[in-house]
């Protein structure tokens, strides 16, 4: 995965009261680009006074329009090497203290276009603005079919290779919406983040919106990409929705034959789990390679060592796609996953799952702990997601105890596995069937039974080994 570089983009115009002052804030987090769009008022001069490195300045003499100065801060940001560029106005409107957190949903997911997500109902908020808003939300939604809860804000986060259309980008402020659709059309995850915003009053405010002139193109834009969206857009979203549906069935109608053509053969022999394993193993492993057309990949992290699967080891992972199953599925036969009672009870996959061998975690600890206990004692090692069900944002949730608690009371290693790129290409909700660039398995270093750099006991490890997955989500070069 190519080391993520993050600069902020601050477009402006006459500015001159407040670009300075939100630049030298924004500095203290990322180096800027800041593009002078023509500015007659001394907000260049202002921003010539700061002396930083971190700042390259690009200005024009002629006013081009917000859209243009972002196509010029894109074009100036790959020429400096950046991957990812986060856009905030230069009005005062946005809090930079903000920055962390939209930076780190990035990095969590690396694909997907961070879009702010504003509280328009608060004190010196227009009331253009909010109706402005909720009509932009409206038109994206049926242009798209998905919805979006602020689709005009400024502060974003934007992936340089996972961009659409910016060829086609207008040069005045309709041209965020129309970069906002074409990417949402090519599968790109949007994720929002709550952000604060502040507007003065209104004899202090400073907009260069011209409402009817500007509301007119943003009308005639919608107009045309309604009729786009009909012709081009929905269907090339929804091509991927039917490719995995086909490819889906396609799976579950192989590993059913597979299961009745091994239960009439093997069905009574000990091999039958087992077998049944390496038959679905193949099969998901093969179903991960074509699904969602992204180089699918299992590496080795920096100090890792490689998995041997004849020695029994507690597994766990982190989870927010269904598409994490299938990647430990396709790992070995002598792998079994520990999941809740509706999977084995599932009227499409309750009985594959029943018969592969799936352990239940909810039959409580007497039962669970002999369960695994005896499958150790077979040789197989077993997996765990620590979060117990899907994080919907990729953000990694609560561990839980109970692998940690295994760990302990078998005397077995952990074996982490990071899973990146699953969620952008299948997410739960909203429901959506991406095709990021890359999905990756990383197995980290194994944690042996005395090792006591996570502390000592498993209540202790249970907290520390999550820091360890929290602080790894932000890491960049993970592979040898």
């Amino acid at each position: 995965m190519t080391i993520m570089k993050y600069c902020a983009l601050i477009p402006t115009y006459n500015n001159v009261a407040t670009a300075a002052d939100v630049v030298r804030k924004t500095l203290e987090y990322l180096p800027v680009i800041v593009v002078v769009d023509g500015a007659t008022d001394g907000t260049l001069e202002s921003l010539e006074l700061i002396k930083d490195e971190r700042l390259t300045i690009v200005h024009y003499e002629k006013n081009r329009g917000k859209g243009y100065a972002l196509k010029t801060g894109f074009r100036k940001a790959r020429e400096m090497g950046y991957t990812h560029v986060v856009t905030l106005d230069s009005d005062g409107q946005h809090y930079t203290e903000d920055l962390p957190k939209m930076i780190r949903a990035s990095k969590i997911r690396p694909e997907a276009l961070i879009v702010g997500s504003r509280e328009l109902r608060q004190e010196n908020m227009p009331g253009k603005n909010t109706f402005a808003n909720k009509f932009s939300n409206f038109w994206y939604c049926i242009q798209t079919g998905t919805y979006l809860p602020d689709t005009q804000t400024g502060f974003r986060v934007y992936p340089l290779d996972r961009l659409h259309g910016e060829w086609l980008m207008t040069n005045r402020y309709e041209a965020e919406l129309l970069l906002l659709v074409f990417t949402t059309w090519a599968n790109v995850s949007l994720v929002s983040v709550p952000i604060r915003v502040y507007y003065p009053p209104k004899e202090e405010r400073v907009s260069y919106f011209r409402p009817a002139r500007d509301f007119g193109r943003i009308s005639v834009l919608n107009t045309i990409l309604c009729v786009l969206a009909v012709i081009y857009g929905l269907p090339r979203r929804w091509f991927n929705t039917v490719f995995f549906s086909i490819l889906f069935a396609f799976l579950c109608l192989y590993l059913n034959l597979a299961l009745l053509v091994l239960t009439l053969f093997e069905g009574r022999k000990p091999s039958f789990p087992k077998k049944l394993r390496r038959v679905l193993g193949s099969a998901t492993g093969w179903f991960m390679r074509v699904f969602a057309f992204s180089d699918y990949k299992v590496k080795l992290a920096k100090g890792a060592t490689p998995i041997d699967f004849s020695k029994p080891a507690i597994y766990i992972a982190n989870h927010s796609s269904v598409l994490d199953v299938l990647s430990l599925l396709s790992m070995h036969e002598n792998l079994v996953l520990v999941g809740k009672r509706w999977v084995a009870n599932n009227i499409l996959f309750g009985t594959l799952a029943r018969a592969m061998g799936i352990i239940r975690m909810e039959e409580g600890m007497d039962n669970f702990v002999p369960d695994v206990r005896r499958r150790v004692e077979e040789g197989y090692s077993v997996a765990i997601f620590p979060e117990g069900t899907r994080s919907l944002t990729g953000e990694l949730g609560r561990f839980h105890k109970g692998a940690f608690f295994l760990a302990e009371e078998l005397n077995l290693p952990i074996r982490p596995l990071l899973m990146r790129g699953h969620i952008d290409a299948l997410q739960k909700s909203p429901y959506i069937i991406g095709s990021p660039s890359e999905i990756t398995v990383t197995i980290l270093p194994e944690i042996l039974p005395d090792d006591t750099t996570y502390g000592v006991g498993y209540r202790e490890r249970t907290k520390n080994i999550r820091k360890y997955y929290y602080n790894l989500i932000e890491t960049d070069d993970l592979a040898e």
